[in-house]
C-alpha cells in the first residue's frame, strides 16, 4: 500500500502528462499534468478512447495502430520520442513528444503514454528562424551599403586620376583627396566595420554559412578600404614635412611578440608567423610607433603575396652596432625588371595580378626607415620569395 501510494503521488506530480490505455485505446487513467495539457478534467476522458486528445491524421493513424495490435497482437503503437499533435477540448493543437511503453499488469497489458510538451522549444525554434531571416536581410542591406561606398570610392579613384593629368601640383591634389576620404569614406567605413561585427557575434549561435560568407565579405572590403585611406594619410603627411620621428627607448622584444601576435590574427588559413629574437640586448631607442608601422606593412604584405600552409619568418638582432629587423617569405616574388622601382609611390610589380593594394606600402617603410637614420634592403626571386631587412644604427 505505501509503495502505490509513493507511485500515485510521482505520477499526480510529474511535470509531463502521463495517460494509459489498454490493449482498445480506452483510457484507463491520466495525471493532472496531461489533464492541464489537454484541458480535460479525469472524468471527461477515462473511458473514452485516446483518439479523442488527437487531431486527424494522428487519430485515424493511432485507430489504424489499435486495429493492427488487435489482429496481429504485435506493439504497433510503441515508440520512443515520437512527436505528435495533440488536440485540447478546446480545439486548439499543441505539438508534444510521445513515448509509449508496454506494461504487464494483472495478467493483461496496459499500453502507458508519457507526454512532453514541445509548445515552447518550437516557439523558439520559429522565433530563432525569423531572427536568422532577418539577420540576413541585414546582412544583405550592410552589403549593398558597402557596394555603394566601393563605387563611390571608385569615381572618386577615376576623378583623382583625371585630375592628376590636369594638375601640376600634386600637393595640392593630395590633400583635397585626403580631406575627401577623410571626411567621405571614414565614418561609413567604421559603421559598416562595427556593424559587420556585431553581426558575426549575434549570428554565431545559428552557425549560418550564408551569414558568414557575405560578413567575411564586409570585413574583406572594408580592410582593404582602410589600408588604401591608411596608406594616402601617411603619404600626404610625409609630403606635408608633418612626421617627425619621437625617439624613446623600448622592448623590442615585447613590441615584437605583440606585433606578431596581432598579424597573426589576418593570417590566411595555416599561414604561421614565427618570430625570434638574436641578442642578449632588447631595449632600442627609435620611434616605436613608426617603427611598429613599417613592421606591420612588411609582414602584412609577406600574408598578402604568400600562399595558405605557408611560414613567414620575423627575426629581430641587436649586436653591437646594429639593430637588423627582417621578414621573409615564401611567395610570389619581386620580378627582376620591377625590383630598381619597388620603393616608388603608386608602383607595383607587374605579378601581383589582382591582389588589392596602393603601391604605397614599401614607400611609406623606406621613408620611415629614413627618419630614423635607416636603411632597407631586399632579396627576392620569382615563386622562391623575398627577404626585407630593416637596420638601424645602434648608438
Amino acid at each position: 500500500m505505501e509503495n502505490a501510494a509513493l507511485l500515485k503521488a510521482i505520477i499526480d506530480n510529474a511535470i509531463d502528462g502521463i495517460i494509459t490505455i489498454d490493449d482498445r485505446g480506452k483510457i484507463e487513467s491520466i495525471n493532472p499534468a496531461a489533464c492541464k495539457l489537454f484541458l480535460y478534467t479525469q472524468e471527461d476522458v477515462i473511458g473514452n478512447n485516446v483518439s479523442m486528445l488527437m487531431p486527424p491524421p494522428d487519430r485515424e493513424q493511432h485507430d489504424e495502430y489499435i486495429g493492427r495490435y488487435q489482429r496481429t497482437h504485435e506493439p504497433h503503437i510503441i515508440g520512443i520520442g515520437r512527436e505528435v499533435t495533440g488536440l485540447r477540448k478546446d480545439g486548439t493543437r499543441f505539438p508534444f513528444r510521445l513515448g509509449v511503453s508496454e506494461v504487464q499488469y494483472s495478467g493483461r497489458k496496459i499500453f502507458t503514454g508519457f507526454i512532453h510538451d514541445l509548445s515552447l522549444q518550437k516557439e523558439a525554434e520559429e522565433q530563432l528562424k525569423e531572427y536568422a531571416t532577418h539577420l540576413e536581410e541585414l546582412v544583405e542591406e550592410r552589403t549593398s551599403s558597402l557596394r555603394r561606398s566601393l563605387d563611390a570610392l571608385q569615381q572618386a579613384k577615376e576623378e583623382v586620376s583625371q585630375s592628376l593629368e590636369k594638375e601640376k601640383e600634386l600637393s595640392q591634389l593630395k590633400s583635397r583627396f585626403v580631406s575627401m576620404a577623410s571626411h567621405e569614406f571614414r565614418t561609413p567605413l567604421s559603421a559598416v566595420q562595427l556593424s559587420a561585427s556585431l553581426i558575426d557575434k549575434y549570428a554565431a549561435p545559428f552557425d549560418s554559412p550564408n551569414i558568414t560568407k557575405h560578413v567575411a565579405r564586409i570585413k574583406s572590403a572594408v580592410g582593404n578600404l582602410t589600408t588604401i585611406l591608411n596608406d594616402f594619410l601617411s603619404l600626404e603627411k610625409l609630403e606635408a614635412g608633418k612626421v617627425e620621428p619621437s625617439f624613446n627607448s623600448f622592448d623590442l622584444v615585447k613590441l615584437s611578440e605583440e606585433i606578431t601576435e596581432e598579424m597573426q590574427m589576418v593570417a590566411k588559413q595555416n599561414q604561421n608567423i614565427i618570430y625570434q629574437h638574436t641578442g642578449l640586448k632588447s631595449m632600442i631607442t627609435l620611434d616605436q610607433n613608426l617603427l611598429k608601422n613599417c613592421v606591420i606593412n612588411l609582414i602584412a604584405n609577406a600574408i598578402k603575396y604568400s600562399g595558405e600552409n605557408t611560414f613567414i619568418e620575423f627575426n629581430t638582432e641587436i649586436n653591437r652596432d646594429n639593430c637588423i629587423i627582417t621578414v621573409r617569405d615564401n611567395g610570389i616574388g619581386i620580378p627582376e625588371t620591377d625590383q630598381k622601382h619597388l620603393f616608388e609611390a603608386f608602383f607595383r610589380a607587374h605579378n601581383t595580378g589582382n591582389i588589392p593594394g596602393t603601391g604605397l606600402g614599401l614607400n611609406i617603410v623606406a621613408r620611415y626607415a629614413d627618419l630614423m637614420k635607416g636603411t632597407v634592403d631586399f632579396k627576392s626571386d620569382v615563386n622562391q620569395g623575398t627577404l626585407f631587412t630593416i637596420s638601424f644604427p645602434v648608438s
